[in-house]
């Protein structure tokens, strides 16, 4: 195997030395071999030794797809306070992709490619628990395991500067496939223990949603999103390999997805995919509005007709395919979008859902339409600034990246990125879990509290303990 790599890699390097030094420019190099098949979750816990702290879990629904990151071999972030954060991603990837190597693999999925978010609202002040994420952060990973069409592959990223020494550079690439080899299967996925839960500003919360229902019946806005967060304290640091593996079993129709930043990982399995590009084709799903899962089958099947039918729902999800759609217009042509919402189930919850389709005009990239969808009213409100606006002055919590866009993009601007619900940020011994609603004008307070009470479930029951205490 290392004949193999040196054979393959030398050239790639030596043009990419040359490359960097005439342009006084670093250049990446990628090195994507086909391995045998994995248990991606095997690849996440392999890293903790090297990578703490720097590691990635990203997978679809029906773990059709599944990339997972060790290391971060460049890191683009950005402090900046407007939608300029997006743009400023979007050209220091663009710079970089100049100056990378031809692939002897074209899976999408695979080779140069970034992971990361953003936060949810740049202009609300930070707080301790969001202190150490900025308000974009996307990291190009050292190495990265891709499933994809039952196939596994294994890329080896390297930046090279233009003063790199050529061998040097080659024992890269011999270092992480030979580590590669040396896997450890064993994962400790044991259940959580116990914990208390404490709720936080559960009062201001209930008084915010009337202060928003109050303004909605004004016609100062027509919907806007409040969440509100529990703090879940265990006895033992939390296994986060254990959460993973639990919400893999438990939300087979969620995107999963896990990001280390230092000692804390924002967790999650959130149903809604906020736009996918696979070459010119986009794909943005609406999902708003919510019920219940039923006890039985019948029961199930009731709930669905109910939520179909109702009026307070329709209302809430047709603002949000509403928005998509004028979103779209402007980057999108052919948008091909259903006249009746159906169901999306989740194990704990039915959504009311609406795919949008289109084909992306030139000169727009992916990044550009995360920008213009985020925030949906699924996660916002409507109209959008206004919505921001409320959310900031009566939301009594910090919503950091929480609700807010999560994926990746490779180098041929193909990705796709979620909204970051159904999560939580994992420290230790600690957890704070995130759950939102949608208040228009027929909103009850108590009712709202309740739904979110249901979309806490997940993560919940991933975390795998015991409720001792509740306050």
């Amino acid at each position: 195997m290392v004949t193999t790599l040196d054979h393959s890699v030398k050239d790639d390097l030596l043009r990419a030395l040359k490359n960097a030094k005439q342009n006084d420019e670093s250049v990446i190099v990628s090195h994507i071999i086909e391995v045998e098949k994995v248990n991606p979750l095997n690849f996440f816990v392999a890293g903790e030794r090297i990578y703490f702290g720097e590691r990635f879990f990203w997978s679809t629904p029906a773990d059709n797809f599944t990339i997972v990151g060790l290391g971060n071999e460049i890191i683009f972030k950005n402090k900046l306070k407007t939608s300029e954060r997006f743009h400023s991603i979007d050209k220091q990837w663009r710079r970089f992709k100049k100056y990378m190597t031809k692939k002897s693999i074209n899976k999408i999925g695979t080779g140069p490619l970034l992971f990361g978010g953003f936060s949810f609202d740049p202009m609300k002040e930070k707080n301790e628990l969001w202190g150490s994420f900025p308000e974009a952060k996307l990291c190009l990973p050292t190495i990265m395991l891709t499933v994809t069409e039952g196939k596994t592959f294994l890329t080896i990223n390297k930046l090279i500067h233009p003063f790199d020494e050529l061998e040097k550079c080659i024992e890269h690439f011999t270092l992480y496939e030979q580590r590669f080899q040396r896997l450890n299967n064993k994962i400790d996925c044991e259940k959580g223990h116990e914990f208390s839960i404490e709720e936080l500003h559960k009062e201001e919360w209930l008084h915010a949603v009337e202060e928003a229902t109050k303004n909605i019946r004004e016609k100062q806005i027509e919907k806007v999103v409040l969440a509100r967060e529990v703090l879940l304290k265990f006895e033992d640091t939390i296994n986060v390999y254990s959460v993973l593996n639990r919400l893999q079993e438990e939300q087979p129709t969620s995107f999963i997805f896990a990001l280390e930043n230092g000692n804390k990982c924002f967790i999650g399995a959130t149903p809604e995919r906020l736009v996918r590009k696979e070459e010119n084709s986009v794909l943005s799903t609406c999902l708003a509005g919510s019920i219940r899962r039923g006890e039985d089958e019948r029961e199930d099947e009731l709930l669905g007709v109910e939520l179909l039918t109702d009026r307070k729902n329709l209302i809430e999800h047709n603002i949000v395919v509403k928005m998509i759609i004028d979103s779209l217009k402007l980057c999108c042509n052919d948008l091909a979008v259903p006249e009746q919402p159906s169901l999306l189930k989740t194990k704990n919850i039915q959504h009311l859902y609406t795919p949008v389709k289109g084909n992306i005009k030139r000169g727009y990239s992916l990044l550009s339409i995360v920008e213009r969808l985020h925030p949906t009213p699924a996660l916002g409100g409507f109209p959008k600034v206004a919505a921001v606006h409320q959310i900031r002055e009566l939301e009594p919590m910090h919503r950091g990246w929480y609700a807010a866009p999560i994926g990746w993009l490779d180098y041929n601007d193909n990705g796709e990125f979620g909204v970051a619900i159904r999560s939580g940020l994992i420290e230790n011994d600690e957890a704070v879990l995130f759950a939102g609603c949608g208040i228009v004008k027929e909103s009850q307070p108590e009712l709202e509290y309740m739904e979110t009470e249901i979309k806490l479930k997940p993560m919940m029951s991933a975390l795998g303990g015991v409720n001792n205490e509740s306050k």
